[in-house]
């Protein structure tokens, strides 16, 4: 029998704020430990959209199988985490598909046809509000991460629906965890004006308008949103990590306040224009296979 000593992929090393184009479990498992200092990021929702690239996160056919692969990836990015470091990750609904198959187009949004999805998971029923973002928190708990906050993202600008028979959803969530119990919080750094004018403590409401992004086919993070998690949870020039860069920004965000990013982004189309919008040197991307 013949045997091969298989070696692991060597560390990568972080210099400047980079962008890694590949898949974010492989990029992470390669990442330096407690290299960064905070997480913040939004995971491609289930069943949402198909974003036609291989090893997408998303179209898993069941919703235990996309938990799983998340959790798994979170631990990962949990290992990279400074010990003393935070993640913020936001994450949208959805509703069961009735095991249609298929999304019908909305005439006040047709963006959300889609020509295949997930079956309705086992335990519920059609027309059911299937409850991700909290079986992702709990996952994430059991996981060993610190569950801190819920902070509800109301969006005063929501996408309208062709609904009758339910409210109009107009938020998100944004969970804040942590890796330990003892972390670093910079409280004072995101204060807001209470009711009589004088700061307070922030309250787990957000109100904030979502901001599309021209040239995306696919949800964007307004700034307004990542600007408290970044300065409330780093410092400058700390390393901040986003393992769904998407149009890149939290690298925006984190070039304003003087922090270095490190994205990760499979599909080619999305690391051009993160690029373009960061305006980033040839050396600043680099592929992992």
């Amino acid at each position: 029998m013949k045997q091969l000593r298989i070696a692991p992929p060597e560390e990568l090393n972080l210099g400047d704020s980079t962008i890694f184009e590949g898949d974010a479990l492989n990029v992470l498992q390669r990442m330096p430990s407690r290299s960064v200092q905070c997480v913040i990021t939004s995971p491609p929702y289930w069943g949402l959209r198909d974003y036609g690239i291989n090893q997408q996160i998303g179209l898993e056919p069941t919703l235990p199988q996309f938990i799983n692969r998340l959790v798994a990836l979170f631990s990962e990015a949990k290992r990279v985490l400074n010990d003393d470091g935070i993640l913020w990750l936001n994450i949208g609904d959805g509703y069961t598909s009735g095991n249609r198959g298929y999304r019908a187009p909305d005439k006040k949004n047709p963006a959300r046809a889609m020509s295949v999805r997930p079956n309705t998971p086992e335990g519920l029923k059609p027309k059911d509000l299937i409850g991700i973002p909290w079986r992702l928190a709990f996952a994430l708990q059991n996981d060993g991460w610190f569950l801190r906050s819920d902070i509800v993202w109301h969006k005063p600008n929501a996408q309208p629906e062709s609904v009758t028979d339910r409210p109009t959803r107009a938020h998100e969530y944004l969970f804040m965890f942590s890796k330990s119990e003892k972390y670093f919080y910079n409280q004072p750094a995101i204060k807001e004006k209470g009711t009589n004018g004088d700061l307070r403590n922030r309250r787990s409401v957000w109100s904030i308008n979502t901001m599309p992004f021209p040239g995306a086919h696919f949800a964007t993070f307004p700034p307004s949103l990542i600007e408290p998690c970044v300065l409330a949870s780093s410092r400058t020039g700390d390393y901040v990590l986003d393992p769904f860069f998407g149009s890149g920004t939290v690298g925006i965000v984190c070039i304003k306040h003087n922090r270095r990013y490190i994205g990760i982004e499979l599909h080619p189309e999305y690391v051009a224009m993160a690029s373009t919008r960061l305006n980033t040197s040839e050396k600043q991307i680099i592929k992992i296979a």
